[in-house]
């Protein structure tokens, strides 16, 4: 699983707003669980498997997809947030992705196509695609994505806006630093 997740993840669970804004539709034991099971370097893949089902049954539910929408508009929530998420990568990426998430309009993109069933039902079979190595698969899915829900295009453009898909493309391991 992407360390940069699991370290969202963590860095969200430590504020205490995020905590209360999820307390009554989520078993915080279950995911403080989660979290220090993901925390060790050598975990199962199961527990991947388990954190993301907990992640898809989340979004799914209306209520804690919008409780956690609506923390990520909070700036004491936010910032901490992405500050936790931006902190391990290069300097140039960490802006773009900071500026990014300060953006309104990237963050109403976001909810849109958060707020779509069918497209989270793809980003999850791409999500499960990367977690199985089908590198086609998920590539399809996000073919599928693209050209059938403007919500994804949209949110895409947003984000080359500020830089981000530039940076990450630029960081990005080559096939032959990947293979290595």
């Amino acid at each position: 699983m992407n360390r940069d997740l699991v370290n969202a993840l963590r860095a969200a669970w430590e504020l205490p707003a995020f905590r209360d804004g999820v307390r009554h539709v989520v078993d915080l034991d279950e995911v403080a669980l989660l979290l220090a099971a993901l925390s060790v370097p050598e975990h199962d893949r199961e527990v991947e498997r388990s954190l993301l089902r907990l992640l898809r049954s989340g979004l799914d539910s209306a209520e804690i997809r919008e409780a956690v929408l609506l923390l990520l508009e909070r700036d004491e929530v936010r910032r901490p947030l992405v500050a936790a998420v931006v902190r391990p990568r290069p300097e140039a990426q960490a802006t773009a992705i900071a500026s990014a998430a300060e953006d309104p309009r990237v963050r109403h993109e976001v909810r849109a196509v958060l707020d779509d069933a069918r497209v989270r039902a793809l980003v999850w079979q791409a999500v499960e695609s990367q977690l199985d190595a089908d590198r086609v698969g998920m590539v399809r899915r996000a073919a599928v994505l693209f050209l059938r829900h403007p919500s994804v295009p949209r949110l895409a453009w947003a984000l080359r806006r500020h830089g981000v898909l530039r940076e990450l493309r630029r960081t990005a391991p080559s096939g032959d630093e990947a293979a290595a």
